[in-house]
């Protein structure tokens, strides 16, 4: 935990604790939202070469995973911590200028 909050810059081992929740809950709430939004628009197991479909699952999951981890920080109180983490990472992307 020591080196966690070292790396991270963090104060207290609630604050690790609860960025690896956040990290742990947000990567199931991508997949279930993902899912049932690919069966409304027809995308399943069922009708698609299993290798495309996943292709077409882990695209979307990516995306959704990016954009609710925030979300899911902030309601763990971490919200700063991953709002940073997203800008350093769009930064080493080059999706996003310092």
């Amino acid at each position: 935990m020591e080196k966690l909050k070292q790396h991270w810059g963090l104060k207290s081992n609630w604050e690790v604790l609860a960025i690896v929740i956040a990290f742990s809950v947000n990567g199931s709430f991508a997949a279930f939202i993902v899912k049932p939004s690919l069966s409304l628009i027809g995308i399943t197991k069922e009708n698609l070469n299993i290798t495309v479909f996943y292709i077409l699952y882990i695209i979307p999951v990516i995306a959704i995973y990016q954009f609710t981890l925030p979300l899911v920080g902030w309601v763990l109180g971490q919200y700063q911590f991953f709002k940073n983490m997203q800008t350093k990472m769009l930064i080493r992307m080059r999706l996003k200028k310092k």
